[in-house]
């Protein structure tokens, strides 16, 4: 056997990295059915209840090149086992937090230690996986794993909230991060850079004072609407994101080699990744609740509904790893937009009396498309990088996620919003100021003042609202579909020139000839 190909402990090494990614994910969704139940217990005000829910998001999205890079220094599995160790211990806090401020502290070292996770599992597979082919198909059971956790996410927390506790939703993180802490350092290898230079801290302080800002302030725009206050702080860190740029380009060891950018198809990867979850993101939030409220079905029974989108992700991820053998990569993954594009041309045909198959068909024809293209983008993000510094790159594709996500949900959400509120305002009419105003600012808030409403009034609130609503996702869906065309216009023409994984040079990826043996792994004495 090729010293490059991966062998069959490489392989189960895989199913401990997934692990990681599957309860990074799941965590980002899991409060979903979760909030009125904690809500009851530790009675947060409505300002500790948006932290108990974003803490995560904004750490994790602050953290995850800086987790990457510390990786890359003292050695990516040892700062896996390091991160799934705080993970368990984290969640075992929030699990049995008394107050509403230690929930928000152990959320927020969930968040840093998930960022710990994604960079270090993808680099892992980097180092693991040389063949460009074994590493495609690694990369796409990673992709299945980041995307199932979020689908899973609501319904694992739907069904312990059936027959347990609130705190139970974090409590079975912990039997998952025992059973990474056990397996990682018999089955996963160690590589730390042999000359990693100073640690940037001034780099990664920039990079969390540009993130978390400017994250807070677009989704405070998206569901409150503009305020000066949301606006200045999403300014703010575009303006030290800037700062965060100049710094990279001057420091002697900087967090991410700016540098990569000038490789096509690694700036193009990133690029694709941000309009794919901008596009993705932004619209399946439509869609869940078109399923929900519309059809009347619980959060639970919405959830199931959308577990086909992470199986479609799953199948395309395969059909991706199968292809990419022989198909230019740039090319499968113009393919995969367009198909996305495909799903969000269904969506456009949604009236408020389709049936729940034509939801589910289009966001799984969407879902399937983002996996065409999303293991693919991964793998040239993290074989662009030198060997030395893959754990930074590494943090890219998520990060990309997690901004892509919040634009997304921003801006389509925005434009939703504006077109439901123009079509609902007149149903509105009569209504009292507070009942008024909740109805015009979401089918949720409509739902539920028609409640309270004598029937002859709640009907035609409750139908004009759904029109409202149905109307604000087509329009989200042909913008989101135009996204998607515009970005396999660009995968195709920017990603022209990279060869499929079986026609590589014997080097797939700089630095692989002369990539330095893993260092040893530490000595469980």
């Amino acid at each position: 056997m090729s010293q490059d190909r991966a062998s069959l402990k490489d392989w189960v090494g895989l199913a401990v990295l997934v692990l990681p990614v599957l309860l990074m994910s799941m965590d980002m969704t899991v409060l979903y059915f979760a909030l009125p139940f904690l809500s009851a217990s530790l009675e947060p005000t409505a300002t500790q209840q948006l932290w108990i829910v974003d803490i995560y998001a904004f750490m994790l999205a602050g953290l995850l090149i800086t987790m990457g890079t510390l990786g890359d220094r003292i050695g990516r599995r040892l700062l896996l086992m390091l991160g799934a160790a705080v993970f368990g211990a984290s969640s075992l806090a929030a699990a049995y937090a008394g107050s509403s401020e230690l929930l928000i502290v152990a959320r927020a070292v969930l968040g840093i230690s998930g960022a710990v996770l994604a960079p270090s599992t993808l680099a892992l597979i980097r180092n693991m996986f040389r063949d460009p082919g074994q590493r495609r198909a690694a990369i796409a059971v990673w992709t299945v794993g980041l995307s199932g956790g979020a689908a899973l996410g609501p319904i694992v927390s739907g069904l312990l909230l059936e027959k347990f506790w609130w705190g139970s939703i974090f409590l079975v993180n912990v039997p998952v991060t025992a059973l990474i802490l056990v397996l990682g350092p018999r089955l996963l290898p160690e590589y730390r850079a042999p000359n990693p230079g100073r640690f940037d801290i001034l780099g990664a302080a920039l990079f969390l004072g540009a993130v978390i800002p400017a994250i807070y302030g677009i989704k405070e725009l998206a569901d409150d609407g503009f305020a000066w206050t949301y606006a200045a702080s999403t300014a703010a860190g575009v303006v030290v994101g800037v700062l965060f740029v100049l710094r990279q380009r001057s420091a002697p060891s900087p967090l991410i080699d700016l540098g990569l950018f000038r490789d096509r198809g690694f700036s193009a990867s990133v690029g694709v990744n941000l309009v794919a979850l901008f596009a993705m993101v932004g619209f399946l939030l439509f869609a869940t609740q078109w399923i929900q409220l519309v059809h009347g079905l619980s959060p639970l029974e919405a959830g199931l509904w959308t577990l086909p989108a992470p199986l479609a992700v799953a199948v395309s991820s395969s059909v991706t790893a199968a292809l990419s053998k022989t198909v230019r990569p740039g090319h499968l993954i113009a393919v995969g937009l367009v198909v996305a594009a495909a799903g969000f041309a269904v969506m456009t045909q949604l009236r408020t009396d389709s049936g729940l198959a034509t939801a589910v068909i289009g966001s799984s024809v969407l879902s399937a498309g983002v996996g065409l293209a999303m293991p693919l983008t991964a793998d040239l993000i993290v074989s662009a990088a030198p060997p030395e510094s893959v754990g930074a790159a590494a943090a890219l594709p998520e990060t990309s996620n997690q901004l892509g996500g919040a634009l997304g949900v921003a801006i389509l959400g925005s434009i939703g919003s504006a077109f439901y509120t123009r079509d609902v305002t007149d149903a509105t009419r009569g209504l009292p100021p507070e009942a008024a105003k909740a109805a015009e600012g979401s089918l949720g808030g409509a739902t539920e003042v028609a409640r309270h409403l004598p029937p002859d009034t709640a009907k035609p609130l409750l139908g004009t609202a759904e029109e409202a609503f149905t109307r604000g996702m087509n329009i989200a869906a042909f913008v989101g579909g135009g996204l998607m065309l515009a970005g396999a216009a660009g995968a195709a023409v920017l990603m022209r020139h990279i060869r499929p994984a079986t026609a590589a040079a014997p080097a797939p990826a700089p630095g692989d000839a002369k990539e330095p043996e893993p260092a040893p792994a530490p000595s469980p004495e």
